[in-house]
């Protein structure tokens, strides 16, 4: 391979041949460079498929050779058979097979790597001719092992055997086999069982067989039951592997084993064997007891997985079988048992986690009865649902300080997400249990409180408790509970000494939230807490988060409480400025809600509010506009930008007069308001300050984006009320895109044509804007839009809004339509998905205005032929098939708005040799031009033509991989 000629370098050149081969693979795990590495990776993969294969291959397999390259040579084997059977002549499969047989019983004693692939390559031959060339293919392979071999102990011969069993089943779920062929094959698998099953009991069973042996067995079970072997054929091996659970060596692979039998979904139809099993796995209490207690988490992790396949995956089977209730019953408990296992989860146990799904699963069986038989279920299951509550809030309790300071932050990560699996079930729970789940727990917690022993983990049991209610209050509705008030009255008389504590505290609160609307007298009881929470550092998130809640939710009740609320608010950001505590989001959480809490007040004290609130941050915002741009300068400015931003989101007097209309909480609204919007006042005192940031910051897209977000939030929110705000902010939108054009422009300018274009007094100023970020996005496209995608996708989709919402904007003289539909056409070939879809959308809506917008319509009838071009050459293979929808949405356009023109263009196109794809003959050509004309309505019918068709471009119809497209 030194020479030029013969270097895996020049693969063109070089000869496929046993010296060559070894000089790559020596290459390939040798040469320090990656390139070399590389390239010889790549003249190997050529090796493997070229027809010189079958010489070198056998040769590679010789005893003298290193493994790495009889592995190779397997490999290649492999290879040839399962993707090249056709070029194999059927006059050679039998000395094909024999020479797999002789290679194998020799390898049987040599490298375990070589011997797995040419124990696949084997299994790839018996799948391309069992079972018709090759009848009884499995019990022959039993046999030939079975026989005495020269040279090799049986132990060796035994576990080359196994591996052969083994990698059967795995080929086949691999395989690229039709459907059909797959079903055939899977079905004389099956019948080989009868074979497999006898040999695989014996050896598991014999004293005499070693580990390693009894281990395969094990494996090869695994792997059999994936064919769908029924369990009544295989449930003595089943049984059998139960009794190597005591085995540490053994005892993993068992495990897999009896799981994977257990939870193939063919299994429940074979239920007296189902009913076998339930004793089998009962037996393992006392093993999973004893792992408990000494700490082996590996056992008890083990013996739960066994359980909680069966539970969860045959509950319902179970249930039905009323003989066997007190089995059922006793497995249940069992699971209850890995449930409530002791220790904390992650550091002490990782079982219990396993046990969830389960109580979701018989739940579901239970309710899923008739009504009488769900009764007397219910009967019998209410106490264990109980039962689960009470070992669910033990588990979700918290270790104490000491203990929970020297835990791993993944470990405390773990855990959280624990408690959320564990709150998910309470609430899933609440369905069987009802409102007495809500009374059961507020005793409880009405014990803990009038405890005054306060035994050790009090707070921990307390913080618990909380959590189940705040589970359940979260997502189901609490209003009829009668515990609700007391639990309100229970709370300021909490001694919260602890962060998880108040935590959990604030949390039930903000999830009572609903509730305290409807019965605003207790919000004197909570709402000093929270106000005083948000002074802790480590109570920022949930303090915040609650207040966030009370706000939105209470607002009409608030306003005895609003200059507090503002004013505590304020102390916080003093404070946060200086320390820091709270974290950007939660500063923008905390605007929000006083957007909220504002929205209620009437105009003048909004305004009032809004001028204390929001003076310091101006200020600030002006000295920072009049410094040099740097880092940090753009970081507190973004800050303010986002601070005002998330104000002007909930800011929405507007929503007190909709609901004043609509006759909601007569009593907590007050009359409209007149006058201008207190936001549109700030916005309008405030715009010439961010005309001056925008003058030092224009290159910088970050601030540019805060700043727009502040406007489109706005209008969002204010929607027509921003109306005197919209000449303002057209012109500076326009004088910002002309500078610098930035895709936020973009999108702030799309938002003002959806709300606006279609006022006639506010049209001027929207027309000018969208001709002149038009005029200057073409000029970008001019000098190259392939650094600009995010410019490209913001433009297409503003063009299309203009269409859909205002296309007499296309009337005008200084739009130039054929201009912009070939920027489109430029962007149907960029790389980003994005960007083609909102171009796709762009022409889809662009053709619907052929007739209506005349200088459209002659764009079309001039260029369509081209875009038509453009989309068969994407659904030929250029662009992703991901994105066929939305070519199909373009071609349903086309067909629908200009058939005749689309007929003559369509046949024109598809002339061409090799057009769209070179996988394409004439007369599938035809006939998906034949489906594509034919559709005038049916949309959906477009798509699924084109999804098909794009299969063929591909070269990918029929075959296995474009199944799940």
């Amino acid at each position: 391979m030194e020479t030029a000629d013969r270097s895996p370098q020049s693969p063109d050149t070089a000869q496929f041949t046993v010296e060559n081969v070894e000089k790559a693979l020596h290459q390939l795990y040798y040469d320090p460079d990656i390139e070399n590495k590389n390239v010889a990776q790549k003249w190997l993969m050529q090796a493997q498929v070229s027809p010189q294969a079958w010489q070198f291959c056998w040769a590679l397999l010789s005893p003298e050779k290193v493994p790495e390259i009889q592995y190779f040579g397997a490999s290649a084997l492999h290879t040839k058979i399962s993707r090249y059977w056709g070029d194999i002549p059927a006059e050679q499969y039998e000395s094909l097979k024999a020479q797999l047989f002789t290679q194998i019983a020799h390898f049987a004693s040599g490298s375990k790597m070589v011997l797995t692939r040419l124990c696949v390559a084997l299994a790839s031959l018996a799948l391309n001719v069992m079972p018709d060339l090759w009848p009884g293919a499995v019990a022959e392979m039993v046999r030939a092992f079975q026989e005495e071999g020269v040279g090799t102990d049986g132990s060796a011969r035994c576990l080359a055997l196994l591996e052969l069993l083994t990698v059967l089943p795995e080929e086949f779920q691999t395989s690229r086999l039709s459907q059909a062929r797959k079903g055939q094959i899977r079905e004389a698998l099956a019948a080989e069982w009868t074979s497999v099953c006898p040999l695989l009991r014996q050896l598991l069973l014999q004293p005499e067989s070693p580990g390693s042996i009894k281990a395969r067995v094990l494996k090869c079970l695994s792997s059999w039951v994936l064919l769908d072997v029924p369990l009544s054929e295989s449930e003595a091996l089943v049984e059998d592997s139960f009794s190597v659970l005591t085995d540490p060596e053994l005892f993993d692979t068992a495990v897999e084993a009896i799981v994977n039998a257990i939870s193939h979904p063919d299994a429940q139809r074979h239920v007296s064997s189902l009913l076998k099993l339930v004793p089998q796995v009962l037996q393992l209490q006392d093993q999973l007891q004893e792992a408990v207690q000494s700490g082996d988490m590996e056992t008890s992790h083990g013996i739960c997985r066994i359980a909680v396949a069966l539970g969860e995956n045959h509950s319902r089977v179970l249930l039905d079988q009323v003989d066997n209730w007190h089995n059922f019953l006793a497995l249940v408990n069992m699971i209850m048992f890995c449930t409530g296992i002791p220790g904390h989860y992650p550091v002490n146990e990782t079982t219990s986690s396993l046990t969830l799904t389960f109580w979701y699963t018989l739940q579901d069986d239970i309710m899923s009865f008739e009504v009488e038989k769900q009764a007397a279920y219910v009967q019998v299951y209410r106490p264990v649902y109980f039962q689960l509550v009470d070992v669910l809030l033990h588990k979700a309790q918290f270790p104490t300080e000491e203990e929970y300071v020297c835990w791993s932050s993944d470990e405390k990560e773990q855990f959280r997400i624990y408690r959320v699996d564990i709150s998910d079930t309470l609430m899933y729970v609440y369905e069987m249990l009802g409102a007495e789940l809500l009374s059961n727990l507020y005793d409880k917690l009405g014990r803990v409180l009038t405890n005054t022993e306060h035994p050790a983990p009090w707070q921990q049991h307390m913080e618990a408790l909380l959590y189940g209610f705040q589970s359940i209050a979260e997502t189901i509705d609490v209003s009829y509970s009668d515990v609700i008030p007391g639990l309100i009255g229970f709370i300021p008389r909490i001694n919260v000494n602890n962060v998880q504590l108040a935590d959990t505290v604030m949390f039930t609160i903000g999830a009572l939230a609903e509730w305290l609307s409807d019965h605003p007298v207790m919000l004197s009881t909570v709402l000093p807490m929270v106000l005083q929470a948000l002074g802790n550092p480590d109570l920022s998130v949930s303090s915040v988060s609650t207040l966030k809640k009370i706000c939105r939710e209470c607002k009409y009740d608030l306003t005895p409480y609003a200059a507090n609320i503002v004013a505590v608010s304020q102390v916080r950001w003093c404070l946060q400025q200086k320390s820091l505590f709270l974290k950007s989001s939660q500063c923008m959480w905390l605007m929000q809600a006083l957007g909220f809490l504002l929205s209620a007040l009437p105009v003048e004290e909004i305004l009032q509010n809004l001028h204390s609130l929001i003076t310091p941050y101006i200020q600030q915002l002006e000295k920072l506009a009049d410094e040099m741009p740097n880092p940090s300068n753009k970081v507190a400015i973004i800050h303010i930008l986002g601070l005002l931003s998330n104000l002007f989101t909930t800011l929405d007097i507007s929503k007190k007069e909709e609901e004043l209309e609509e006759g909601i909480s007569p009593v907590k609204t007050s009359p409209p308001q007149l006058g201008p919007n207190p936001v549109v006042v700030v916005l309008q005192q405030v715009f010439a300050l961010m005309h001056t940031v925008l003058s030092k910051w224009l290159n910088d897209s970050q601030v540019v984006e805060a700043v727009c977000a502040i406007f489109e939030k706005s209008v969002k929110t204010l929607l027509s009320d921003f109306a005197p705000m919209v000449s303002q902010l057209s012109e500076m939108l326009g004088r910002m895109y002309s500078t610098v054009p930035q895709a936020s422009a973009l999108e702030l300018t799309r938002l003002m044509v959806h709300i606006f274009a279609s006022e006639p007094e506010h049209f001027p100023p929207i027309k000018t804007l969208f001709e002149l970020v038009t005029s200057v996005t073409l000029s970008i496209f001019q000098q190259g839009p392939r650094d600009h995608p995010d410019i490209v996708d913001s433009f297409m989709q503003l063009q299309a809004q203009a269409l859909k919402r205002k296309p007499d904007l296309f009337f005008s003289e200084n739009v130039d339509v054929k201009a912009m539909y070939h920027c489109g056409l430029i962007s149907l070939e960029l790389p980003e998905s994005p960007t083609v879809k909102s171009t796709c959308l762009f022409f889809a809506e662009l053709l619907s205005h052929g007739r209506d917008v005349p200088r459209v319509g002659q764009v079309v009838q001039e260029e369509g032929k081209e875009l038509l071009k453009a989309v068969l050459k994407a659904i030929g293979g250029r662009s992703p098939r991901s994105l066929m929808e939305q070519f199909a949405e373009v071609l349903f356009s086309l067909n629908k708005h200009c058939p005749t023109l689309l007929q003559v263009w369509l046949k024109e196109a598809l002339q061409q040799p090799d057009f769209p794809s070179p996988h394409l003959s004439v007369e599938q050509k035809d006939t998906f031009a034949e489906q594509i004309l034919r559709e005038h309505v049916n949309k959906r019918r477009v798509k699924e033509v084109v999804k098909e068709f794009t299969l063929v471009c591909r070269g990918l119809h029929g075959t296995e991989y474009a199944a799940g497209y």
